[in-house]
């Protein structure tokens, strides 16, 4: 369910999903958005007062953060949980520079036309579920919110879509949700950012480019469904299935599944 903040974007619900067993996902518990950093008083007060917020995990990378703190949100911890290493990322000369991912829409239809960017783009949520150092932080996400005995948890990024999309599919998997449901939750961010990309795309078409130039757009400014589904039956290729990923990856045992249904399923 969207949620509309004054100055909080992409933000929704994740209650009423179904679940496991006829079950559905309660409301007002797990909550996905975008940053914190332009969070109006009144939507700091509906996050304290309406959610009861008592943990927040920003994926964002240390940079990010550092650019664009998150508002404070009484009676919650934060905590900063990069989702992707980006000392690997610059190693591996495969990172946009930084300035340029901190004004990414300044940049990117100009970076679009580079080869390296579009390969990057195709490989963006493979690369994310491969690395041990993602696994460990969405396997330390999974394991506080199993820790957090009462209230809401928030989690988010900078746009609340790629990083935090895989953190609720991860949370949603565990939660027994649909992979059709799961796909459908993550594809609803493109309609925070249609407006965006559709402007973007329309630039890159004057500059002469097509369909590769437009998949950047749409991959580091939206999201790619395509690549998502696509990542998903990587999981299954390469780990068994999802159940055999979060077991394994993300150290989810059963009695983290039973605590966790417990609590988010009604």
């Amino acid at each position: 369910m969207n949620i509309d903040f004054e100055n909080i974007v992409n933000a929704r619900d994740l209650g009423g999903l179904n679940a496991t067993g006829g079950r559905q996902v309660r409301y007002g518990c797990l909550m996905r958005t975008a940053h914190l950093h332009d969070a109006s008083d009144d939507d700091v007060q509906r996050l304290c007062n309406e959610y009861h917020i008592r943990r927040i995990f920003d994926f964002r990378s240390l940079d990010e953060a550092k650019y664009m703190p998150d508002r404070d949100i009484p009676g919650s911890v934060h905590h900063l949980l990069p989702t992707i290493d980006m000392s690997e990322e610059k190693r591996t000369g495969k990172a946009i520079p930084e300035e340029a991912f901190l004004d990414l829409e300044s940049h990117i239809v100009n970076y679009s036309f580079y080869p390296e960017v579009q390969q990057m783009a195709a490989d963006m949520y493979p690369s994310l579920i491969r690395s041990e150092y993602s696994q460990l932080q969405y396997a330390t996400f999974m394991r506080l919110i199993i820790e957090t005995p009462d209230g809401g948890v928030l989690w988010h990024c900078f746009q609340g879509k790629d990083r935090t999309g895989w953190g609720a599919a991860f949370l949603l998997s565990a939660l027994g949700v649909s992979r059709d449901d799961i796909i459908r939750d993550f594809d609803l961010s493109n309609a925070a950012y249609t407006g965006l990309v559709a402007r973007l795309c329309k630039d890159v078409e004057e500059r002469g480019g097509g369909d590769r130039e437009k998949e950047v757009i749409r991959a580091f400014m939206g999201v790619s469904t395509n690549n998502f589904k696509r990542t998903l039956n990587l999981i299954d290729q390469e780990y068994g299935s999802m159940n055999e990923y979060l077991r394994n990856q993300l150290m989810i045992t059963q009695k983290d599944i039973r605590t966790l249904r417990k609590r988010y399923l009604h």
